[in-house]
């Protein structure tokens, strides 16, 4: 029984790096407003529930009374593979908050309401954003994301740095991509309110455009938010439930 015990803690130990790596960049559960001892218990939680799923290929990798120094590393590089991967769609939000922020001269308005200091609507977006990703069963999808990487990066074994740099790219360049998407019904509606201030204040010199404009394109600003988030937000969970379906589809 001892033995038995001592193998299930040293599977358990190895499986709880994984799951820490990833556990620490998270979107929703590694955020930096959980305590610690909320997101620890979080983290054995996640443990105890992926464990018995891997426990057969990590104990054929270990040997008794040996932990590899590789088999633990290789672990920590996977979490962290998956657990940026997933905080990238949270810097979406941000961007695409940011962007649409400096279009509409929302930047300013409660510029440090959050963790880390972002406009309000960048903080809106990110708040109903992840409340929607765990509303929508987001604790699951990432038990089976850890559960599935284990396919892609078996214990003891090393990722391909070249593969994991191409895939590291094309996760950022799609998060730049879906964050511009995100923020373009801002850009476009900002674009076109600016140029017809031009063509008024050039139409008409002596009004004092920027009393007029500035309340407007604010007012503006607010509306779109109030009618695009719905819409915006959506799209930015589909993109999450495709990223959560096959998370490591590039790295072999």
């Amino acid at each position: 029984m001892l033995e038995a015990g001592r193998s299930g803690l040293t599977v358990g130990f190895i499986v709880f790096l994984r799951v820490g790596a990833a556990m620490a960049v998270l979107p929703a559960f590694g955020e930096r407003s959980i305590p610690q001892r909320v997101r620890l218990g979080l983290t054995l939680a996640f443990t105890a529930i992926v464990a018995p799923a891997v426990a057969a290929p990590i104990a054929a990798q270990l040997a008794p009374g040996t932990v590899p120094v590789l088999l633990m590393f290789g672990e920590v590089i996977a979490g962290l593979a998956l657990g940026l991967g997933l905080r990238l769609f949270v810097l979406v939000l941000q961007m695409a908050g940011s962007v649409a922020a400096q279009s509409t001269s929302l930047s300013q308005i409660f510029g440090t309401a959050a963790i880390e200091p972002m406009p309000a609507i960048g903080h809106v977006m990110m708040i109903s954003g992840l409340a929607l990703a765990v509303m929508a069963g987001l604790h699951v999808r990432l038990a089976e994301a850890l559960i599935g990487s284990y396919g892609i990066f078996p214990p003891g074994g090393f990722p391909s740095p070249a593969a994991l740099a191409d895939w590291g790219l094309s996760r950022v360049a799609h998060a730049f991509g879906l964050a511009f998407a995100l923020a373009a019904p801002f850009v476009l509606a900002s674009v076109i309110y600016n140029l017809a201030l031009g063509v008024i204040n050039k139409a008409m010199p002596q009004l004092m455009v920027a009393f007029v404009g500035a309340p407007a394109i604010t007012a503006g600003g607010l509306i779109l938010m109030f009618l695009s988030l719905p819409i915006l937000l959506s799209t930015w969970s589909n993109g999450l439930d495709a990223f959560l379906a096959n998370p490591f589809g590039a790295v072999r």
